[in-house]
């Protein structure tokens, strides 16, 4: 893994990376998507995120990246009460995440390297800065040979892994990732979740909603189950860091 001083540094006696209180989401009409969901992250902590398709596993992401905000209900981010943040703020605090999407998002006209560079230059970053460390990380994704490929040309297993090299090259502290496996066969999975086990042995908080829960039960990660609306820990893992529901 390259090593980079972009990475921001810990608030103090900051150890919950996302916190959520009796947060609610629903759109005028309709059912509620979640309800009451009380959440607890702890810092460097790993787990899986998992429910039936449409339980809100990918609302819940969206509200974790800021992309949707909680019609109940509060959200702290880093230490920090991001439920009503003004939209200035927003890409600020984005650069503390990192989101692996399900359908990749690469942008099919730029090469592997310059997708995973896109963010460094969105920050204003120069390429004589930025390009050894693209480099290195693509490197590390097994992508070391692909610099100069577009995305049409990859597999699906390539894609997935430039994407989670994209989501990553900044640093984040909280890495967000939507059935980053479901398109891959379980050989290429595994090596997926091997680099995100990586990643959060360096320190990242790592949250993956995925259909498959015996990813949870194959890689020792705490369970977090959500369905009809609510969420709640199914079989959490003896671990300091483990994923905490608080009691309503």
């Amino acid at each position: 893994m390259p090593t980079q001083e972009r990475r921001p540094s810990a608030l103090k006696n900051e150890t919950d990376i996302v916190r959520l209180r009796n947060v609610g989401f629903g759109y005028s009409g309709r059912p509620s998507v979640l309800r009451d969901v009380n959440l607890i992250l702890p810092q460097g902590s790993f787990h899986f995120l998992t429910g039936p398709s449409g339980a809100g596993k990918s609302t819940l992401l969206r509200l974790l990246t800021l992309s949707e905000r909680p019609s109940a209900g509060r959200i702290d981010l880093f230490g920090q009460d991001v439920t009503q943040i003004p939209r200035a703020a927003i890409p600020q605090m984005r650069r503390r995440i990192g989101m692996v999407f399900q359908d990749f998002r690469l942008l099919e006209h730029l090469s592997a390297f310059d997708n995973v560079a896109l963010p460094l230059r969105l920050n204003g970053e120069k390429p004589r800065d930025y390009a050894q460390d693209v480099a290195e990380m693509l490197r590390w994704v097994g992508l070391g040979g692909r610099f100069d490929a577009l995305p049409p040309s990859l597999s699906g297993g390539e894609k997935q892994r430039l994407a989670i090299a994209r989501a990553v090259i900044t640093r984040p502290r909280l890495i967000l990732a939507d059935e980053p496996t479901g398109s891959v066969d379980r050989a290429m999975g595994d090596k997926l979740m091997r680099l995100f086990q990586s990643l959060n042995k360096l320190g990242a908080t790592v949250l993956i909603a995925t259909h498959d829960e015996e990813l949870a039960h194959q890689y020792g990660a705490g369970l977090l189950h959500l369905e009809n609306g609510q969420l709640q820990s199914i079989e959490p893992q003896p671990r300091p860091q483990a994923p905490v529901v608080e009691a309503v």
